[in-house]
């Protein structure tokens, strides 16, 4: 697993911290000038913001979240070496999207700081899951479905990559760690989509 280093828990509480900048909000505020959190599902992630401020905007918050989880994890490899800081730093980065302390610690579900940090281990993995994504929601609107898709892919193809060597385990403590945290973030949005009652995405503006 490594050795602990002093550096470690900071790593993690930047990860955290990093992974709590609510790039949605700032964003949607600064292009439209309205909190994010009163309109749609009012949550503060991708598909909300293509929701009210439309694909664009919804794709530059998706960037942002991704490199929420890639920097801090490169950031922990670079400065360590060490499998098991970097992994705590990405899981941390995720919670601390989900969980930020800049909100009262409601924040996202985790999709976007999830597949950033992945991305910093295992790319190809990262671009499966995208992939994954891209294709569901175009064959549903259903953001929720295409985020549960991709998941399974991303983290089955690396659950077995890593239990055949191919990856040192502490990185599959984060990938399973955030992939736990990445559905119950999305219970509710799973509940809706067992009713048929789930938004489906679209240009702002639309409904159900």
């Amino acid at each position: 697993m490594g050795a602990v280093t002093p550096l470690d828990p900071v790593l993690v509480v930047f990860g955290y911290l990093l992974g709590g900048v609510p790039t949605g909000l700032l964003l949607v505020r600064a292009v439209k000038g309205i909190d994010i959190r009163q309109y749609g599902s009012g949550n503060i992630g991708t598909a909300n913001v293509v929701r009210v401020a439309g694909p664009w905007a919804g794709a530059a918050v998706f960037i942002a979240d991704f490199l929420k989880g890639l920097l801090p994890v490169l950031l922990a490899r670079q400065l360590t070496g060490l499998p098991l800081a970097a992994a705590l730093t990405g899981l941390a980065a995720v919670c601390g999207h989900c969980w930020p302390v800049w909100l009262g610690f409601r924040g996202g579900r985790g999709v976007a700081t999830g597949v950033g940090a992945l991305a910093a281990v295992a790319p190809l993995f990262a671009l499966a899951g995208i992939l994954t994504w891209v294709l569901v929601v175009a064959a549903t609107r259903y953001a929720s479905a295409g985020s549960m898709a991709g998941l399974l892919v991303a983290v089955g193809l690396f659950t077995g990559s890593t239990l055949a060597g191919n990856y040192p385990p502490p990185y599959l403590l984060m990938v399973l760690g955030g992939a736990a945290v990445v559905i119950w973030r999305h219970r509710e949005n799973i509940g809706r989509l067992l009713r048929g009652e789930e938004r489906r995405l679209g240009p702002p503006g639309t409904g159900p």
